[in-house]
């Protein structure tokens, strides 16, 4: 189908009709003060759409949608779950659906594939509460984030985050009360303390998970409190983790040569000198391979690197008793900027981000590993708008806490950039309705550098190829130049692209449906498309388009950096035979060495997403006598009109330049396909002339220059003789017992003609010898290989038998030996020894 039809298709979808007992969240002046949290009412599960109703589950089949039949769906009864749902997460297997309210968590199991088929409109599931004893009391904790792990065995193992700063991690196969560890984020709160502290600096906002490749990135959990602050344990490892389904096994023998690599530059460091801080080092480096020690332990025997990646069943090492140190808070260099005219928010949500994983994976195959592979992008959000674009330079280790003393060395996020999605700008006169707001991101399935981020007034992209892009480049200049380049580039460095593809805020009723759900559908047979879902349960729908060229390659094929003061470098021959003479080029090309990039303007529209925001406005309000809403013209919708209108005349403007330089562009192009063609005219002339008779008078020159050569290589032989003859007329007394030795040997290798005392003669009888006895030799072999076969082996039983027999014969031996020796003495004859005797 189209994306017409599946626009059409979901805005009618019986699938989103809101419950009549349900009243649509409106973000207003009076409902601002109560944050909603994280939400996420819609995920896909391969072809089939589930969406959270108030406490119900609906399922419906895409795959077998058409326009032309029926829509409908199913409910799933799940009567142990009686709370209305906030966030749903299908685990990586898609059986299981993990559900959380406020401060319940939930699993059900879905039902197989064809329910679609089935005639009831409720489908009964199994299904049952979480951590009752944690998760379902009235003061429990509120939930901040639930998450399935992708290492979890058969995708059984959830993690929950509270907002007390407790990481619960619940294997759904092993035991659904009890959590199986536990990671604390807050630290315990001294009573004699008289610190002051905020309780923002106490509340967890939301997790994530890191990311690597050779490092200790996938065993570490980051979390970000909400006074902005950001927290990480490591090692974190599932109780029942299986290594391979997300990550090869292989990375167990990377991360230990990691390992050994830093113990053998910090043992070649205390050979010039040991400090206290090596000592720290090297314990905190034999507590690391203790523990990569025993996961290397727990793969099968015979398992070498590189190999073939397979699933593999891991626990966490026992080895170590003390638990793993929190490290934190992260030092943000530089500061981060705030917004202009916002008083600032809590954070909502973090994402660790690892770029071109498996296209660098077949780099580091080939020997091609990208500049950007190992690293790490951290994204925060605040609600007010701000997110923090961070850097992971300074990978996250292992530590533990051993000493039970804190750390003084903080890890460290670069800081790149600060984006503005511009919401203080569009809430001028409303601010205080950004105390309800909480965005959330979601990374793109498909393309690792898109990133979407829904929030109570819209949703915006965050694309971060040109960030890459430019770090790649800053990161090539930084290895071909000692000097500056590193930072003119990173001064240069282009920032990210920032769209806005839907608005929710109204400005005629100053209010707002947030938006509750953002999904991309991962489905071959699917649409690439965008779904998001408001709090009114409205569908919208924009089709994506898929990128062709990889973010690798347009990194690999950016030209280098080059400084605006030095002139452009030609492009040197790879001939072996033709090389460039110095000085200016020969020709030179009126489009530059820079390759031409079309604006950002005109390439927006090829992703899939519109230029300007759609709007999915909160209903008019009815007026009193009739029956549908009417549109009230305001001073503030006036103040909006003129912005798009101001907006849209700005970008037309901006298409209309951009049109102009592409059609310049054009314009250059081919006055530079005409000097292209005339210079080509002039080569063949020139090749033409070779091929002729000049050719025809080369190689007539290089015979006269062949003949010249041999003469004088003979004329230099020749005066070469008579200068020897000058120096040395005659032999010289070593020369001559030299050619004496030669004679001599001469004679005794090579004799006279019938000589047979000579080397080569005997050598010749030798090999006549030796083919003669050859025969005799092999048939004898022969002989006694088919004995062999022939005659076939005792058993253990005839074997004992015989000794036993030869023992009795050796017995009766000695005796007649005895007797003869006695006779004889009585007759005194002399006996030569016996022949026992002999033997030994």
């Amino acid at each position: 189908m189209s994306a017409e039809d599946w626009a059409t298709l979901l805005a009618t979808h019986p699938i989103f009709t809101p419950k009549t007992t349900q009243t649509p969240h409106e973000l207003n002046a009076e409902t601002s003060a109560n944050s909603p949290g994280r939400r996420q009412m819609m995920v896909l599960k391969d072809a089939d759409l589930v969406v959270a109703a108030g406490t119900e589950i609906r399922m419906a089949s895409l795959g077998a949608a058409k326009p032309a039949v029926t829509k409908g769906y199913k409910t799933l009864h799940t009567p142990n779950l009686q709370f209305e749902i906030h966030q749903i997460a299908p685990n990586p297997s898609g059986k299981l659906l993990a559900v959380a309210g406020e401060c319940q968590v939930g699993i059900i199991v879905l039902p197989r594939s064809g329910f679609a088929r089935l005639l009831p409109d409720t489908i009964d599931c199994k299904s049952l509460q979480i951590g009752q004893f944690y998760h379902a009391a009235r003061s429990s904790a509120p939930i901040a984030k639930i998450q399935w792990h992708p290492w979890g065995e058969s995708g059984s193992t959830l993690m929950v985050m509270t907002e007390d700063g407790k990481l619960r991690e619940y294997d759904i196969s092993v035991d659904t009360e009890e959590p199986q560890q536990v990671l604390s984020f807050v630290s315990e709160k001294r009573t004699k303390s008289f610190v002051a502290e905020d309780a923002s600096e106490r509340e967890v906002a939301s997790f994530s998970l890191g990311q690597g490749r050779a490092d200790w990135g996938p065993l570490t959990v980051y979390a970000i409190m909400k006074s902005g602050d950001i927290y990480s344990i490591c090692p974190y490892m599932p109780k029942n983790a299986q290594v391979g389904s997300s990550i090869p096994s292989s990375y167990v023998h990377s991360l230990e040569c990691f390992i050994s690599a830093k113990q053998e530059f910090l043992l070649q460091s205390q050979e010039r000198g040991s400090s206290s801080t090596t000592r720290n080092l090297s314990t905190l480096y034999d507590y690391q391979h203790k523990y990569i020690t025993a996961l290397l332990k727990q793969l099968p025997p015979g398992t070498v690197f590189p190999a073939s990646s397979r699933s593999v069943l891991m626990h966490p090492p026992t080895t170590i008793k003390a638990r793993p140190a929190r490290q934190g808070p992260f030092l943000l260099q530089p500061e981060p900027h705030a917004l202009m005219g916002s008083e600032g928010g809590d954070a909502t949500d973090i994402m660790y981000l690892a770029f071109g994983a498996d296209e660098d994976a077949e780099d580091d195959a080939e020997g091609e590993g990208g500049e950007t592979e190992h690293l790490g992008v951290v994204v925060v959000a605040f609600q007010d708008g701000k997110i923090d674009v961070c850097l992971d330079v300074e990978k996250v280790e292992a530590r533990w806490d051993i000493s039970g003393k804190r750390e003084a060395d903080l890890p460290m996020l670069a800081v790149y950039e600060t984006i503005d999605l511009g919401l203080v700008s569009a809430l001028a006169n409303q601010l205080e309705l950004i105390q309800g707001n909480h965005p959330v991101f979601l990374a793109d399935p498909i393309h690792d550098d898109t990133v979407y981020v829904y929030h109570a007034f819209g949703v915006h992209t965050l694309h971060l190829g040109p960030v890459l892009q430019s770090l790649a480049v800053a990161l090539r200049a930084s290895d071909d130049d000692a000097g500056t380049a590193l930072g003119a580039a990173l001064q240069k460095s282009a920032g990210t692209s920032v769209t806005p593809i839907l608005t929710t805020f109204s400005v005629e009723r100053k209010c707002s449906n947030p938006v509750i759900a953002v999904t991309v559908p991962n489905d071959v047979y699917l649409t690439y498309s965008i779904f998001i879902l408001t709090s009114a349960m409205r569908i919208t729908t924009f089709p994506l388009n898929l990128r062709s060229d990889a973010l690798s390659s347009r990194a690999k094929s950016h030209p280098p950096y080059t400084r605006p003061d030095e002139p452009p470098t030609p492009a040197r021959s790879a001939s072996r035979w033709l090389t460039p003479r110095d000085g200016p080029p020969a020709y030179v090309s009126l489009l530059g060495n820079a390759p031409y990039m079309p604006p950002e303007c005109l390439t927006r529209a090829s992703s899939g997403l519109p230029v300007n925001p759609r709007l999915s406005l909160p209903p008019s309000p009815a007026k009193a006598g009739s029956g549908a809403g009417e549109f009230m013209l305001t001073p503030d919708v006036l103040r909006f009109f003129g912005t798009t209108v101001a907006a849209l005349s700005a970008k037309m403007q901006t298409v209309q330049l951009a049109y102009r330089a592409a059609d310049a562009r054009a314009a250059l192009q081919l006055s530079e396909l005409a000097r292209l063609s005339q210079k080509c005219g002039e080569m063949e002339g020139s090749v033409d002339v070779l091929r002729g008779a000049h050719r025809a008078k080369t190689e007539e020159r290089f015979a006269r220059v062949k003949e010249e050569q041999r003469a004088l290589h003979g004329r230099l032989e020749r005066m070469l003789r008579g200068l020897m003859d000058r120096a040395s007329p005659e032999l010289s007394e070593y020369e001559t017992k030299w050619f004496g030795e030669l004679k001599r040997m001469q004679g005794e290798i090579i004799g006279a003609k019938y000589d047979e005392g000579s080397l080569v003669a005997r050598t010749r009888l030798l090999e006549r010898e030796y083919e003669r006895l050859m025969p005799a030799l092999k048939a004898l072999v022969e002989r006694e290989n088919a004995r062999s076969k022939a005659a076939p082996n005792l058993g253990v039983s005839q074997a004992f038998e015989f000794g036993a027999r030869s023992n009795i014969e050796q017995a009766r031996i000695s005796k007649v030996e005895e007797e003869v020796v006695r006779l004889a003495a009585r007759l005194e004859v002399p006996l030569t020894r016996p022949p026992s005797e002999r033997e030994s």
